[in-house]
Formats: structure tokens, C-alpha cells, sequence
């Protein structure tokens, strides 16, 4: 496990070597995008940011889709993540981005290993706030994301994403 993060370039050249489609790919650069933005924001508003680490987890949050769809491309990627030998702030943002988090015991009843799925770090936060605002390759209110979770029942996890949002809009305003 290196501390070393990849560039850029690295990291779209692993998703591509793990196989990701085009849209996955296009999907995390568009991620990646607006989670630099919003950290621009949050460190205008005073708090400290790694850039770095918020570009490289945005652009590898979805490593996992190269394999799977489902909600376990949170796991999948983050063993993908582990393999490639990345520090753990990219394998933790990658296995807490889904659903604004998932709770241990939403964990166990999926068959994860236990351990933390709920974003905590700012960085962490930011890449899952942003992931939640694209759909379909552009902007969209999160509003879409959260009617999504609940037509499909996930209640607790439309609330989570919800809080994150909140969280993150609390602090850098509602922009469009």
C-alpha cells in the first residue's frame, strides 16, 4: 500500500485497465469535475481540502462498475483499489461513496466484510455529494437521485444522501 497518489492520467489509465466502460469512465471525469469544484468552494469558505485526494477518489469511485453494477461495486472496487496497491483515503472514498454511506448493519445484511462504509472525511463527503448530483452524464438536482432511492425503497439511504447534501450545500450554499 503506497501513500503516493496516482496523477491523473494513472488513474484513468487504471480504470481502463480494470476495464471500465467509456460511460463509466466519462461518468467519473464529470464526478471528478464537480468535486474539485465544490472543494474550490469549500476552501474559499475556509476549510482545508486535499484537491489532490478529492480528484483522484472522484475519478476511481466507480473502479468497481468494471466488474459490477450493483451496490457491491463499493466493495469490489475497493479491493481493485487495494490490489493496485493505492493508499487507503482512495480505497475509503471508493467503499463509502455509495448510497451516502451504508450502515454495518446494511453492510452485514449485503455480505461485506465488516468495517466503516459511511463517509467521514471531507474528502470523502465531497466525492459522494458530488457522485449524487450527476445522472445521465451532467448536472442534476439531487431530488432525482433521492425520488430513485425511494422508488426503490431505500428510505434510510435517500435520508443519508439527503444529510450529505445538506451538509455540503450548508456550507458552500446552493449552487446550480
Amino acid at each position: 500500500m503506497s501513500d503516493t497518489l496516482p496523477s491523473r492520467e494513472q488513474a484513468l489509465q487504471l480504470l481502463r485497465e480494470s476495464q471500465c466502460s467509456e460511460k463509466v469512465i466519462n461518468h467519473c471525469m464529470i464526478v471528478a469535475d464537480l468535486a474539485l469544484e465544490t472543494a474550490g468552494i469549500l476552501k474559499g469558505r475556509g476549510l482545508k481540502v486535499d484537491f489532490e485526494l478529492v480528484e483522484i477518489g472522484a475519478l476511481l469511485h466507480d473502479i468497481g462498475r468494471s466488474k459490477t453494477h450493483t451496490v457491491h461495486h463499493a466493495v469490489v472496487g475497493a479491493e481493485i483499489a487495494m490490489s493496485a496497491g493505492l493508499p487507503n483515503s482512495v480505497v475509503s472514498i471508493i467503499k463509502r461513496h455509495v448510497g451516502g454511506g451504508i450502515t454495518a448493519s446494511e453492510a452485514e445484511e449485503l455480505g461485506w466484510p465488516k468495517d466503516v462504509y459511511v463517509p467521514i472525511t471531507l474528502e470523502e463527503k465531497v466525492v459522494s455529494y458530488a457522485d449524487k448530483l450527476i445522472e445521465n452524464g451532467k448536472r442534476a438536482p439531487i431530488d432525482i437521485t433521492i425520488e430513485k432511492l425511494s422508488e426503490e425503497m431505500k428510505y434510510e439511504a435517500a435520508e443519508r444522501v439527503r444529510k450529505i447534501y445538506d451538509e455540503i450545500t450548508g456550507i458552500i450554499g446552493d449552487y446550480p
